[in-house]
C-alpha cells in the first residue's frame, strides 16, 4: 500500500508577533504531485522551507521520507531536491558544466558527475543545448536545467516552490512535462503555486492554506464539488427572455437558477448530467426561448479558491 512521503502535524512558525504557520497539517502520498495552494503570505513557502530543513519549526512535527526534519536534517537532505521560484543555475557556465558542478558538490566524483549530467540533459530535453552558455537559454530552458540540477541525486521527494513564475505558457507546459516524467519515475513532488491551472493540471491532491492553516484538502474534483459540482449554463439571445427561461429551467431541475444579464446558471445533478442538460434544452425550445449558448461546465479552482479564502491569489488580483 502506498504510504506518505511527507507528513506535517501542527506545524508552527512565528516571525516576531506574526504567525507564518499556525498549526499546519499536511499528508503527501508517495509517487504523486501534491499541490499546496494559497494566497501570497499564506505560509506556503515557510512550510516548504521547514520540510526541506532550511528553517526550524517553532512547534509541531514533520517527517519527510520517514525522517524527522528537526532531528535528522542531514538524512532528510540526502533524500530531497529543492527548486525555488527562480533558477539557481550559473549563467556563466554551459548547461553541462552546471550539472557537472552540482554533481561534484554532491560528492559524485568526476566520472559519475559527467555521466549523470549527460543523462539529465537528455532526459530534460537539453542535450542539443548542453554546451551553450546558460545566458543564452530561454526562461523555460533555464527552469528545466534548474529542475535537472535539483534531481542530480535522484531524490525521493522534490519540493517545487512556484517553479513556473514568470514563464510564458509554452515554457510552463515544458516544465509541467518534466514534472510528470519525474513522478512517473517514482519521485514525490510537493508543488506550491499561485497558478490554479497548474495545480489542476499536475496535482492529484491539493491542500489549500490560508493564514498558516490548512483549510481544505482533497482532489481537484473533490474541491470543485465543494461549491456544487457541475453547472448547466445558458445564454439567451434576448435579456427579456430571462424570466421565462428561469421558470422553464426550474421545472426540469432541482436547483434555483442564478441569473446575470443574459446568462443563467443552475447546478446539475451528480447523476444524469447529460440528461438534465438535454431536458433544459428541450424545455427552452418548447417555450420558444432562443438560446445563444448552452452547456455543462465544471467549477474552476479559481472559484473554489475564492469561496474558501474569500479572496483571490496575488497574480489574479494583479
Amino acid at each position: 500500500m502506498t504510504g506518505h512521503a511527507v507528513r506535517a502535524e501542527g506545524l508552527e512558525k512565528h516571525y516576531g508577533g506574526e504567525r507564518a504557520l499556525d498549526g499546519f497539517d499536511l499528508a503527501v502520498r508517495e509517487g504523486t504531485v501534491h499541490g499546496l495552494l494559497g494566497p501570497n503570505g499564506a505560509g506556503k513557502t515557510t512550510a516548504v522551507r521547514i520540510l526541506a530543513t532550511l528553517v526550524r519549526p517553532d512547534g509541531g512535527r514533520a517527517t519527510v521520507a520517514g525522517l524527522d526534519v528537526a532531528r535528522q536534517q542531514r538524512e532528510v537532505r540526502a533524500r530531497i531536491g529543492f527548486a525555488g521560484q527562480y533558477a539557481a543555475v550559473d549563467e556563466v557556465l554551459t548547461g553541462r558544466q552546471n550539472l557537472e558542478m552540482f554533481g561534484r558538490l554532491f560528492h559524485l566524483g568526476g566520472r559519475r558527475a559527467r555521466a549523470r549530467a549527460a543523462e539529465l540533459l537528455e532526459r530534460f530535453g537539453l542535450a542539443d543545448a548542453a554546451d551553450r552558455g546558460v545566458d543564452g537559454y530561454s526562461g523555460g530552458m533555464r527552469r528545466r536545467l534548474d529542475l535537472a540540477a535539483s534531481v542530480v541525486l535522484a531524490p525521493a521527494v522534490l519540493f517545487l516552490d512556484e517553479p513556473t513564475t514568470g514563464l510564458d505558457p509554452r515554457s510552463r507546459g515544458e516544465v509541467w512535462d518534466c514534472v510528470r516524467e519525474l513522478v512517473a519515475g517514482g519521485t514525490t513532488v510537493l508543488l506550491t503555486t499561485q497558478y490554479l491551472e497548474e495545480a489542476d493540471r499536475l496535482a492529484s491532491r491539493i491542500t489549500v492554506i490560508d493564514r498558516g492553516r490548512a483549510i481544505a484538502d482533497d482532489t481537484p474534483d473533490g474541491l470543485k464539488n465543494l461549491i456544487g459540482g457541475d453547472r448547466i449554463e445558458v445564454v439567451v439571445a434576448e435579456r427579456a427572455d430571462i424570466p421565462r427561461a428561469v421558470k422553464a429551467v426550474a421545472r426540469v431541475t432541482d436547483g434555483e437558477p442564478e441569473t446575470d444579464e443574459r446568462e443563467l446558471r443552475v447546478h446539475a445533478p451528480v447523476t444524469d448530467r447529460v440528461a438534465a442538460l438535454t431536458g433544459v434544452a428541450r424545455t427552452l425550445q418548447d417555450e420558444g426561448v432562443e438560446v445563444e449558448d448552452i452547456g455543462l461546465r465544471r467549477p474552476s479552482l479559481d472559484e473554489v479558491f475564492l469561496r474558501l479564502t474569500g479572496h483571490r491569489t496575488r497574480k489574479e488580483a494583479a
